[in-house]
């Protein structure tokens, strides 16, 4: 009965390794100090839509400092770990433009600037070179970008149509029920 019982917790512990490993390669997208600098923007939208931006920024200046260097294993694991985080980071700040629109929050101060960084993250993203170690992380990072790049346009857009209508929100973190 102890072989049994001892080869399946084998073969368990064989699966599970694997999949806690790939979970430690996964970069974090934020760093505690940023973390902590979303929490004191709290709710404000254009102070969090402004803070990711920035490191947005930093992370795809750090993917254009990379794109000259030699071609190295180091080069490409880092590129694709940045690659990564650009694109988690571009998907949470997508979720965080959901909500402030559907709350009608006002955000039109930090939508021209991430309308105009965006752009230039695509240029950054495709004059870097594929390379089958981090190629697919480069797509993913492009498509995630031009979605944002599309959502912060048209975002724009509404809001500025919306305002015209409702001057007495202007300005708002969101819209208060009346």
């Amino acid at each position: 009965m102890r072989p049994i019982f001892s080869t399946a917790a084998a073969l368990f512990c064989l699966w599970l390794v694997p999949a806690l490993l790939a979970q430690k390669d996964k970069p974090e997208p934020l760093t505690e100090a940023q973390v902590e600098q979303i929490r004191e923007a709290g709710i404000a939208p254009n102070d969090r839509v402004s803070l990711y931006t920035k490191f947005l920024n930093e992370h795809a200046d750090v993917i254009k400092g990379l794109t000259n260097r030699a071609k190295s294993p180091a080069r490409a694991k880092r590129l694709d770990e940045e690659l990564q985080i650009l694109t988690a980071l571009i998907d949470e700040l997508g979720s965080n433009l959901d909500t402030f629109s559907d709350r009608h929050a006002d955000i039109r101060k930090a939508l021209k600037p991430l309308g105009e960084d965006s752009e230039r993250w695509l240029t950054i993203l495709r004059a870097l070179a594929g390379e089958p170690s981090f190629d697919l992380a480069r797509k993913e990072a492009i498509e995630s970008d031009d979605d944002l790049a599309d959502q912060a346009r048209r975002l724009l857009t509404e809001q500025t149509e919306y305002f015209k209508l409702h001057k007495d929100e202007q300005g708002q973190d969101r819209a208060e029920p009346k």
